[in-house]
């Protein structure tokens, strides 16, 4: 989009039609943590996956015949073999500070979830758990070989499929597994979080227009397909993993196991995997019993599972009474990621953010300069913003010197930018308005393509007997307090960036920054 002004000469407010030096759009982001998935586009999985397993060749216990189990028959089950605090005590785990405690369910034909909570009065820096390592899952032991571990993990596999496969394969096992009881644990959990919902790649298509408007949508079915991808590769794992091929000569993985029972299970294995910090490679995705989702996720808290030597340990951050549910952090994530990889929104998120994604106009003659100048001041030909809740202004502020940089027409003008020092353009009041006017279109377009609005939201929000899954989702297009990950997900946000831009609408002639 090419646009030519001249130096001094009054031009009309752009309109939305009009063509602009730069370009701006929403963009969907890498993972903070390495992805396990691939950013690929495919067409949307309009299949409905409901986290339903086959009896014992999956991982997620959502299967028809478990969750038809009477309460009688599971509870002889947990008799037989007690609840996992009980088998990890059998396995080595040393006396702890918490118990296993029973939460809800939104869905009466599931059973509640569990969550970990305080066995007596804590203090701030007092052990809650140290779990050893023999009860820890990482791809060292999975595969029997750290070398192969790193080799899989740099390739074409992630971590995350890599545990996956490892424990449909254990499951295949039933109860002659060790794992046998973690595994039971985590069907239970059917891939649910702390708010008893699944993560959206577990939702129907009809519960992903729940999403519509936010780019998380987007985002969902991306990662499904990156899923896909990582199944397709599976077969690698097995021909190249020796410890799973010695174990199981004629399962090859594909043939085992359908993609829409893998998916379940990367779902199940995501929402638990911890990401282990000062450890090799091998060992930093780790899968912790009493660990996520057990442990509730807060964007807020201190605490952390940390590896130490022979275990991994929890200490908290606060202190808690006898029976309040134990929480740890999430890690830096915005809210679309919570969602994606937990299922749940933290309204307090100080993390979440919009992503404005700007890029420079290859066609323009003086594209090469503007790209020069851009990296001299620590930018790039398309550069991504990020707006967090509260900081709007300051955001504003940074976009404003690049985006002024696309509008330079004059070759003398051009120069000048070149030898100055800092980003500093000259600017007219015409092409400061065109600036504000190109960052005020594209923040309404933003809260245009929410179907719903803000107050219809709080209404939704404020009727008791919502659905789980459409209330988690209105909280993430509405934010409360902040907008989504990588995207244009809060209305109160992208509302509150037009009045940043109102305030900078009196700037003077020349603005540097």
């Amino acid at each position: 989009m090419a646009v030519a002004y001249q130096q001094n000469s009054c031009i009309l407010p752009l309109t939305r039609s009009s063509p602009r030096p730069l370009s701006l759009f929403p963009r969907v982001s890498s993972l903070i943590i390495r992805s396990p998935w691939r950013s690929i586009a495919f067409p949307s999985i309009a299949r409905r996956s409901h986290c339903l397993a086959c009896g014992a060749d999956t991982l997620v216990a959502g299967s028809r015949k478990e969750d038809g189990k009477s309460y009688g028959v599971v509870r002889k089950e947990e008799e037989e073999f007690g609840d996992l605090k009980s088998w990890m005590h059998e396995k080595g785990l040393p006396p702890c500070k918490v118990v296993l405690k029973e939460g809800s369910s939104h869905d009466g034909k599931h059973r509640p979830i569990h969550y970990v909570a305080a066995s007596e009065d804590l203090e701030a820096g007092d052990i809650a758990i140290a779990v050893p390592n023999s009860l820890v899952v990482t791809l060292d032991r999975v595969l029997g070989n750290e070398t192969v571990a790193e080799l899989l993990t740099t390739n074409k596999l992630s971590e995350l499929a890599c545990l996956a496969l490892y424990l449909m394969y254990e499951k295949k096992q039933g109860r002659k597994s060790f794992w046998y009881p973690f595994i039971r644990e985590l069907d239970r959990q059917r891939g649910r979080g702390q708010l008893a919902v699944e993560s959206p790649l577990l939702w129907s298509e009809a519960e992903l227009a729940y999403l519509n408007g936010s780019p998380t949508k987007a985002e969902v079915l991306e990662r499904g397909e990156g899923i896909k991808r990582e199944y397709n590769e599976l077969d690698t794992v097995w021909f190249m993993a020796g410890s799973l091929f010695q174990q199981y000569p004629y399962d090859i993985p594909t043939e085992a196991f359908p993609f829409e029972i893998f998916k379940q299970a990367f779902v199940a294995v995501q929402s638990c995997v911890v990401h282990l910090q000062k450890v090799s490679l091998a060992r930093r995705f780790a899968l912790v019993p009493l660990g996520p989702p057990l442990l509730a996720y807060k964007s807020t808290c201190k605490a952390m599972l940390t590896a130490v030597e022979g275990a991994v340990q929890l200490v908290v951050d606060r202190p808690y009474k006898a029976g309040e549910p134990i929480v740890v952090w999430c890690g830096p994530q915005p809210n679309s990621r919570l969602l994606l990889n937990y299922g749940f929104v933290d309204e307090n998120n100080p993390y979440d953010r919009i992503v404005v994604e700007a890029s420079l106009n290859t066609d323009d003659p003086q594209y090469q300069d503007k790209r020069l100048v851009a990296q001299r001041n620590g930018k790039l030909a398309v550069q991504v913003f990020y707006v967090y809740v509260g900081k709007e202004k300051e955001a504003v502020s940074d976009m404003l010197p690049y985006l002024r940089l696309g509008y330079v027409s004059d070759p003398s003008e051009m120069q000048s930018v070149l030898s100055s020092q800092g980003p500093i353009c000259p600017v007219s009041p015409c092409m400061e308005r065109a600036v504000l006017d190109q960052l005020s279109d594209y923040f309404e377009d933003r809260l245009a393509s929410y179907p719903t609005t803000l107050g219809e939201d709080e209404v939704l929000l404020a009727d008791c007997n919502l659905d789980a899954k459409k209330r988690v989702a209105t909280q993430l297009v509405r934010g409360a307090r902040c907008e989504i990950l990588f995207t244009g997900r809060c209305k109160k946000l992208g509302t509150t960036c037009l009045l940043a831009m109102v305030a900078f609408s009196t700037l003077p002639n020349v603005v540097s920054d």
